[in-house]
């Protein structure tokens, strides 16, 4: 018989077979169709239906941490909103009503400093008087129209990401409900006796004029002086150590008019030790006697030029506590004339440095608590423990720094000033000075500014972190703030596990909370005070007053409490008292800590949250956070304070950390490197649902990287999955509601495959559930590329488009995808939403508007059969084996398509041979024919080392070609009808043809 298929020119059998037919277009045309989509879940209410279609259900609410209002969004943004739109998506098709309220912070310097920037410096005018009310007003305005600006400009850009939320009705924590809302937690506070103003170093920003709490500030290179400095013994003032100097060294030289103590550890072996051969022109001088850690003696020699040196004896740690010294600058300007006493101190150590700390308790807080912790002793010896104010807030000596007031730490554009060298110059003059050096380490520095800060002693307003609370008027011994803190962390489920520790070490060691900045743009510390004359004061405490303020900034803002007579509007009655209105501002991470309390809380200004009742509170709701892993001491630390001290517990469930993105090289993103990837050029080009799939494809848990080269393996990744999609409704164009076929009913190769998808589910839906989506992307991908693509489509597309009408194969196939869609598009949803929704509204035009509003299937496990499973694992390596024979052949250019072979399966294996008894293996292998035998294969058999017992030899298909479905088969021509077909083919064009359809 010839091999071609007979030629009929009155014949077309494209009419009659039923090929993919679906209006979703190959071609994605995402950055056009997107907005389209958007369009449409507006038209539909999208948001209002998943509310009311969750109704009754327990509540998984993503409480969003709220970005900063200044700016377009950037790759972090995108990666931070879309995982959180996944979050939020999954949950709710898991069966929760998992809400997303967005929201902004509004508040801080950033914004202050743009309002100064582009309405004050640049046009040469006078930064406003924020002591004239009116001034302070109008600059305060200022800001919030910019803030509003901006968050009118990100809430769009993050729409366009598919971010399904309450985007009517976002938080902002310049509303004036949430301004009054900040103000009560801060009262609340006052009430339990953790508010308190004190005196304490805090690192302060010159350029910025303002403290800084531990989450501004960032740790960069920073090259400091470094110097070596005597502090002559005066007591004992007889023996060994009377004409001896303890010697310290200090990265900070200008701290040392600051210096009011030696710390040393008893932990420490310390020695006398004697200059015996220095140069004449050095600042050791032969005889000099040096006390210092033993450890350290030979660096510090080395680093004072010292050739030679002997130790004179032994020095017991525990005897220093007795010594004390002079002060190196002793005559400078006649300040200096106080004893400076030796301390133990935990911080000191002899790894670096002499193993003697210079204190200056005014610059530092192992400084200060050493300091504290033994003033009551010190008072007793005539030593006076007030903390001097030696730097002001520009950064300048004071009149407390006698000989070197005026002398500038750093100046206003964050440069190195001339005090170190004055100091230096005054210790070298005095003969105190034994050697100098400069150092590269890390130093904070601003994280707004990038300039380095100081440490200095400023009055502040602090929460106490281990000050028993208040509560109904008692104070429970051991319930303090950080106490609190550490078990609500041990309760809290963290995503990476990591995230626990990571904050448990930053609130087991981290100081009392800093919570007043000196500036315009934010929250007042809305209290009054009456001072006490050593630097602290009493607050006020009256509900009357409290409420006054509260109510006042509902109606009007935060912008009250700065209005010309707001302190006798607020005091009312009490005003003729003497107590003074504080005008420092909130730390803008209590403004953001304190966003719990009115979204999560407000059921006025948020009522499609409902009423929340968290698990620790015994309902079945949970609360989620999800930042980045900086937050750890961000806004995960201060919501965690805030909402212990005035709740007594966590305000989150759940806190998910991700980590930064980088270019492809792993390299910081920068715009002077030219390497950063924009969200809005991505979107413009590819598509949102390319970034999201980015997102959800990587390891969000560790840093991530992006760039050209990975969003095009993106790319490629998508046009799979967007294939298989296509070809599915395609397919399904043609199934009739008659046509479902029930499982019992159906092949082996259908009912595997549904097996798969019930293994595929329990992964899927797992991994949702842990907020693992790498897992569901990956999954997913294989499913559809390996499991269907290149094993189930292929496979059945031949009973798909050619069997008859009447076939119940091509039934069972037709009802198998059709469950497979239904289930893929649910799975894909959160990952890929317009795309998900785009395919729903194609397969399911006349049903639910948008697969969102949709749950995950549950009924898939009922497909399970795990030895039917089995059974065709032997069978697919079977495949696998004929598979690569076919592939020699090909590149052999023997045969074309895989229709012109005829394997012969060489079978050893008895087990393996008597599973394809009742196997069409020309089916499974998609090619004309097939036989399998267990005779002896032939040496030249084509073979694969993993699949032992099985070779296979590939002949030549015999029999002619059918011009229907261009199988290769010796029944071609048998029916008289239809002589250039199969009997299978014949079967299907009478078919056909009794339905109106000629060939």
């Amino acid at each position: 018989m010839s091999e071609k298929p007979q030629k009929s020119d009155a014949s077309d059998y494209s009419k009659t077979l039923f090929l993919p037919q679906t209006e979703f277009p190959m071609r994605a045309g995402l950055p056009q169709r997107e907005p389209e989509i958007l369009a449409r879940w507006n038209e539909i209410g999208l948001y209002d239906q998943l509310r009311k279609s969750a109704a009754g259900r327990a509540k998984f609410v993503l409480h969003d941490g709220p970005p900063y209002a200044n700016g377009n969004i950037h790759i972090g943004h995108a990666l931070n909103k879309i995982l959180k739109d996944v979050v939020t998506k999954s949950q709710q098709m898991l069966g929760f009503d998992s809400n997303y309220v967005p929201g902004w912070d509004c508040h801080g310097l950033p914004i202050e400093w743009k309002i100064e920037e582009e309405n004050y410096r640049s046009k040469g005018k006078q930064k406003p008087d924020f002591k004239d009310s009116a001034a302070m007003v109008a600059f305060r305005r200022e800001c919030r129209a910019y803030a509003t600006h901006w968050l009118n400009v990100q809430r769009e850009e993050f729409k366009r990401l598919g971010i399904i939320g309450d985007w009517d009705h976002p938080y902002a924590t310049m509303s004036y409900p949430a301004e009054a809302q900040i103000a009560r937690e801060l009262m609340k506070f006052a009430a339990n006796g953790t508010l308190y103003r004190g005196s304490k170093p805090v690192m302060w920003s010159v350029v910025e004029k303002t403290a800084l709490a531990e989450a501004e500030v960032e740790y960069e290179d920073y090259t400091s002086d470094t110097v070596w400095v005597k502090f002559p013994v005066t007591s004992p003032a007889h023996g060994a150590l009377a004409t001896a100097s303890v010697v310290i060294w200090t990265t900070t030289p200008w701290t040392l008019p600051g210096n009011r103590a030696i710390s040393f550890s008893p932990k420490i072996g310390y020695g006398l030790y004697k200059v015996t051969d220095a140069p004449a022109d050095n600042w050791a001088r032969n005889g000099d006697l040096l006390i210092l850690a033993d450890a350290l003696a030979d660096s510090v020699f080395k680093q004072a030029r010292v050739a030679a040196y002997e130790k004179v004896r032994d020095i017991a740690a525990d005897t220093l506590d007795a010594v004390e010294c002079a002060h190196p600058l002793k005559g400078v300007g006649g300040g200096y004339e106080f004893t400076v006493p030796l301390l133990a101190g935990e911080h000191v150590t002899d790894d670096t440095g002499t193993g003697f700390v210079h204190t200056a308790p005014g610059h530092g807080r192992e400084d200060f608590d050493v300091w504290m912790a033994n003033a009551r002793e010190l008072e007793p010896r005539g030593i006076n423990t007030t903390i001097p104010y030696t730097v002001d807030e520009n950064g300048a000596f004071t009149d407390h720094a006698p000989g070197f007031t005026g002398k500038r730490v750093i100046n206003d554009k964050g440069e190195k000033g001339d005090a170190n060298e004055t100091v230096i110059k005054a210790l070298v003059e005095a003969g105190m000075l034994l050697a100098r050096g400069r150092l590269k380490h890390q130093y904070p520095h601003s994280w707004r500014s990038k300039k380095p800060v100081i440490f200095r002693n400023t009055p502040q307003w602090f929460i106490a972190m281990d000050k028993d609370i208040v509560d109904g008027g008692k104070a429970k011994p051991g319930d303090t703030l950080r106490a609190r803190a550490l078990r609500a962390i041990s309760v809290t489920q963290w995503v990476p596990p990591a995230g626990q520790n990571r904050i448990n070490g930053m609130i087991s060691g981290r100081p009392d909370w800093v919570i007043s900045r000196q500036r315009a743009w934010g929250v007042p510390i809305a209290v009054f005070v009456r001072e006490k004359g050593d630097g602290s004061a009493e607050i006020l405490q009256d509900e009357i007053v409290n409420q006054r303020i509260a109510e006042a900034f509902m109606e009007e803002g935060a912008d009250a409490w700065y209005m010309d007579g707001a302190r006798e509007r607020f005091l009312g009655d009490r005003a003729a008292e003497d107590w003074k209105k504080v005008d420092d501002i909130c730390d803008v991470w209590f403004d953001s800590g304190s966003t719990h309390a009115f979204v999560l809380e407000d059921r006025q200004n948020f009522p499609n949250l409902g009423n929340i009742v968290r698990k620790v509170d015994g309902g079945q709701d949970t609360v989620m956070y999800l930042e980045g892993s900086d937050q750890h001491r961000g806004w995960f630390h201060s919501s965690l304070l805030e909402s212990c001290g005035t709740r007594g517990r966590a305000p989150y469930d759940v806190v998910l950390t991700h980590g930064f993105t980088l270019d492809e090289n792993g390299r910081k993103m920068s715009k002077s490197l030219g390497n950063t990837v924009e969200p809005q050029k991505v979107m413009k080009d590819s598509g949102a649902d390319i970034l999201r799939l980015w997102v959800c494809a990587t390891d969000y848990a560790d840093d991530q990287r992006i760039g050209p080269e990975i969003l095009k393996n993106t790319i490629e990744t998508y046009r799979k999955l967007r294939n298989s999609i296509r070809w599915m409704l395609g397919t399904l164009a043609h199934l009739k509601p008659g046509d479902v076929v029930d499982r019992a009913e159906m092949p082996e190769l259908e009912r595997l495959i549904l097996h798969r998808l019930a293994e595929v589910d329990a992964i899927v839906r797992k991994a949702y559930a842990e907020f693992d989506y790498k897992t569901v992307v990956a999954t997913l991908a294989a499913f559809m590329n390996t499991e269907l693509s290149a094993f189930y489509f292929d496979i059945r597309k031949d009973t798909l488009y050619c069997d008859p009408p009447s076939s119940l194969a091509r039934k069972a196939a037709l009802t198998t995808v059709d469950i497979l869609c239904d289930a893929i598009l649910k799975w894909l949803a959160p990952v890929l939403s317009f795309t998900a929704d785009e395919a729903w509204v194609n397969y399911r035009p006349e049903g639910t508007r948008s697969v969102h509003l949709l749950t995950f299937p549950t009924d898939l496990g009922a497909y399970r059969d795990d030895a039917l499973a089995a059974k065709w694992e032997i069978i697919r390596n079977v495949r696998r084996v004929v598979t690569g024979a076919l592939e020699v052949e090909r590149a052999a250019k023997r045969i074309g398509s895989s229709l012109e072979a005829s394997p012969l399966v060489y079978v050893s294996d008895r087990k393996i041979f008597e599973t394809l008894f009742d196997i069409d293996l020309a089916e499974v292998c998609i090619t004309s024919n097939a036989m399998a035998t267990n005779d002896e294969a032939p040496a030249a058999a084509f073979r694969l080392n993993e699949v032992p017992g099985v070779a296979v030899v590939v002949e030549k298909a015999v029999g002619t070609k059918c011009a229907r479905s261009w199988k290769i088969l010796p029944t071609v021509g048998e029916d008289a009808e239809y002589p250039d077909v199969s009997p299978r083919d014949a079967k299907a064009l009478r078919e056909w043809k009794a339905l109106g359809v000629t060939v």
